[in-house]
């Protein structure tokens, strides 16, 4: 039976008729917490509702629910306990890479998942890799489970994400990867004075982080290459696409290079006529 069914059926004697049908049809699950995204108008019966999920999944420990988009600069959810134990951290494991964070404190894309098992087939025996925004590892923790890189410079401003990213380095029993709490001019700036340059680079932050592509440009290798992402308007698509690459290009001639689209490729909606795009972009 549908879950939204199965909700129906069990709450049709605790919420009135007239809001059985806002009952979600779905939710997202993230290691053993689900996380609900309910109506405005059932919030009297949130609580009612989270038991009936936590009976319906008993393999579940704590049920979560959605109440705003993600915010600030470091790109907090805005997510509420509601039912189980009172415990918002777990463990979630995809493509055998194990991420360890609190869902009420720590943003997940699980919709990128096909990027994070794609850049790692990519990447060549004995690369330096540098990952600007890499929050709790979301890419260099396949980077170095799926891959086989020299060394991964995992650079992350946020407290709270760089503690989890430490975290899932250990469990993930990576010695190829390290943790850099900074922020990514400051990081590249010290790696420069080491004589590091890089082979590729991950740049998966949105909004898009154009103010940070002179640095990563400052430390890319001639033909190294860096994955960036922007939002991109689907009727605008290839003069936006067009406007983006002279821009990057703009930039890469200060440190006497250029850079050329290898793919662009739309990951998933983010919202009217608007889409998520990742951009395999060479430098040479």
């Amino acid at each position: 039976m549908p879950f939204k069914d199965q909700l129906q059926e069990k709450l049709k004697d605790k919420i009135p008729p007239s809001l059985l049908q806002k009952l979600p049809a779905g939710f997202q699950r993230v290691g053993d917490i689900i996380i609900l995204n309910l109506d405005e108008s059932l919030h009297t019966y949130k609580n009612e509702i989270a038991k009936v999920v936590l009976e319906l999944f008993p393999s579940v420990k704590t049920i979560c629910n959605k109440t705003g988009g993600i915010t600030g600069q470091f790109r907090e959810p805005h997510i509420e306990y509601l039912a189980g134990k009172k415990d918002t951290t777990t463990i979630h494991t995809e493509s055998g890479c194990q991420y360890k964070f609190d869902v009420t404190k720590i943003m997940f894309a699980k919709g990128n998942l096909a990027e994070r098992v794609r850049i790692p087939k990519q990447v060549k025996k004995g690369e330096i890799i540098l990952d600007m925004f890499a929050g709790i590892g979301y890419f260099s923790i396949p980077l170095g489970k799926l891959s086989q890189p020299q060394k991964i410079y995992a650079v992350e401003l946020n407290p709270i994400a760089f503690k989890f990213l430490q975290e899932n380095i250990k469990i993930n029993k990576l010695t190829n990867v390290q943790a850099i709490n900074t922020d990514n001019r400051e990081a590249i700036a010290q790696l420069i004075k080491q004589k590091i340059k890089v082979d590729r680079i991950i740049m998966g932050y949105l909004p898009p982080p154009k103010e940070f592509l002179p640095a990563a440009l400052s430390i890319i290798k001639k033909g190294g290459m860096i994955h960036y992402e922007d939002i991109i308007s689907v009727d605008k698509k290839d003069e936006e696409i067009q406007l983006l690459m002279q821009e990057i290009n703009a930039i890469a001639r200060e440190y006497n290079l250029s850079a050329e689209l290898i793919t662009a490729k739309s990951i998933k909606s983010y919202g009217p006529k608007k889409d998520h795009y990742v951009f395999d972009v060479k430098i040479v």
